[in-house]
């Protein structure tokens, strides 16, 4: 059966490949604590599943796990990779594959800068300015992958060669993470004050992991605590 996978940006995309666990597993690990378990969710359940999310008593979703593929542009990973805490990274390495030639993000449109907030952007550039900088742009990341084959083929070794590449250029991890983590990543990734590409992965993240766990996601997501 094919994982399921969502698209993201130009060439990106976000694959399911492996999950542990579902809400019954939320609720057993709470419940063990009296020696009880139970077989099915039921409306009840999801009661309690609310009670453990409000009050932070957070221990019992981490008794779930989730593995994804993700491909986004390493400045998109430098933002992702802050979420350590119950996840883990394994990322592809410039050391051992040597990088396509158009595997860069391309955007449909340029922000300006943000006049209130100094670290993010809004609207768009002026259309006189669209062409120049969409030309420049990719004359940038052009010239550096250009560059990157020629260090190449004078012999220069990969882990050397890769440096001249843009912050654009796509890359791909495997991140195992708790539902936890998860729900902790969507919710300030997909807030509006984050930045716009790394919204539409944790858009992404969420359309996946909310069938598995539709009401420990919710839950976590409501009390703002995940």
């Amino acid at each position: 059966m094919t994982n399921p996978e969502i698209k993201v940006l130009d060439k990106g995309f976000v694959r399911l490949i492996d999950h542990m666990g579902s809400d019954l597993s939320v609720v057993n690990a709470a419940r063990v604590s009296f020696g009880k378990t139970k077989e099915a969710f039921e409306d009840s359940d999801a009661k309690l599943v609310d009670y453990l999310a409000e009050h932070e008593h957070t221990s019992p979703f981490r008794h779930t796990a989730l593995t994804l593929h993700v491909k986004a542009p390493i400045f998109v990973f430098r933002q992702w990779m802050k979420h350590r805490i119950g996840s883990e990274f394994n990322e592809i390495s410039g050391r051992y594959v040597e990088f396509p030639e158009d595997e860069y993000f391309v955007p449909a449109a340029f922000r300006r800068q943000a006049k209130v907030n100094k670290q993010g952007s809004e609207g768009s550039i002026d259309e006189a300015h669209r062409e120049r900088a969409m030309a420049s742009y990719l004359e940038s990341c052009r010239g550096a992958v250009a560059h990157y084959k020629e260090l190449l083929a004078l012999g220069v070794c990969r882990e050397q060669a890769r440096c001249v590449l843009p912050l654009g250029l796509y890359s791909e991890v495997y991140w195992t993470v708790s539902l936890q983590a998860v729900a902790h990543f969507i919710r300030l990734r997909a807030d509006g004050h984050a930045q716009w590409e790394i919204q539409q992965y944790a858009a992404a993240v969420r359309q996946l992991v909310e069938p598995l766990f539709p009401v420990g996601l919710k839950a976590l997501l409501a009390s703002g605590k995940g």
